[in-house]
């Protein structure tokens, strides 16, 4: 089985800065893309930014220029640097991945549990 455990949500000023990590556990499977999503309640989730297996990225226009997504392959991790950070910001953020497990041959949907991000001052 694989999780996927996020980390770093938190409260944050406006114009701060945080940075979420999550980490991909287990063992046999090769991971596709990693993005990461958010949700504000009574509204619909919202993809934030995704990066492919080879580093190709792509941002939501209401967060470009501000947040970057990475991964460290070795790590099965991906990061998401939000900078600038605005109380529309402010959400849920959840860690999702397209992963294959070994013996298998298609891509499967995981994600976290989500983590908190409160931008107040």
């Amino acid at each position: 089985q694989v999780q996927l455990v996020e980390s770093g949500g938190g409260l944050v000023q406006p114009g701060g800065s945080l940075r979420l990590s999550c980490a991909a556990s287990g063992s046999g499977f090769t991971i596709g893309t990693m993005d990461w999503y958010r949700r504000v309640p009574g509204k619909q989730r919202e993809l934030v930014a995704t990066i492919s297996n080879g580093g190709i990225t792509n941002y939501a226009d209401s967060v470009k220029g501000r947040f970057t997504i990475s991964r460290d392959a070795a790590k099965n991790t991906v990061y998401l640097q939000m900078n600038s950070l605005k109380p529309e910001d402010m959400a849920t953020y959840y860690c999702h991945a397209t992963v294959m497990l070994s013996g298998t041959y298609k891509y499967v949907a995981y994600w976290g549990q989500g983590t908190q991000v409160t931008v107040s001052s």
